[in-house]
């Protein structure tokens, strides 16, 4: 009997996922770039679950050998904003599984790449449980 995966686990590591390739000098290692760029094409052509955790977990596995110790869910590229409060806008994803990804979004600039489904971040009201 085989346990599917955790489906909150894969919410996280999207948005880790998302966040990583929006960052320059990770994706400069070798080998992080292809395992980030793979991981998004599963991503956008729905790939399932199993095979979304293993690409995820091949993913994790080069960046710790590229000197990322936190791997892909590291704390600085979580998906968490801790110290908001309810009245803030924020970037939201804009795919219809939602992640769990917000990033701060200011008025009068657009919202940030998403580079998961390449196209602009939704602005929201952040709320509680967001």
């Amino acid at each position: 009997m085989t346990v599917s995966p955790d489906r909150s686990g894969l919410v996280h590591r999207t948005a880790a996922l998302c966040a990583l390739l929006g960052s320059r000098e990770e994706l400069r290692q070798p080998g992080v770039r292809e395992a980030a760029e793979r991981a998004r094409d599963l991503l956008r052509s729905g790939a399932g679950a199993d095979e979304l955790t293993a690409c995820f977990d091949d993913l994790d596995h080069v960046l710790r050998r590229a000197g990322y110790a936190g791997g892909l869910l590291d704390g600085s590229r979580g998906a968490a904003v801790p110290g908001v409060t309810p009245h803030l806008k924020v970037a939201v994803c804009p795919g219809p599984a939602r992640c769990s990804r917000t990033e701060r979004a200011r008025d009068l600039l657009p919202a940030p790449h998403c580079a998961v489904h390449d196209t602009r971040m939704h602005k929201a009201r952040l709320r509680p449980g967001r």
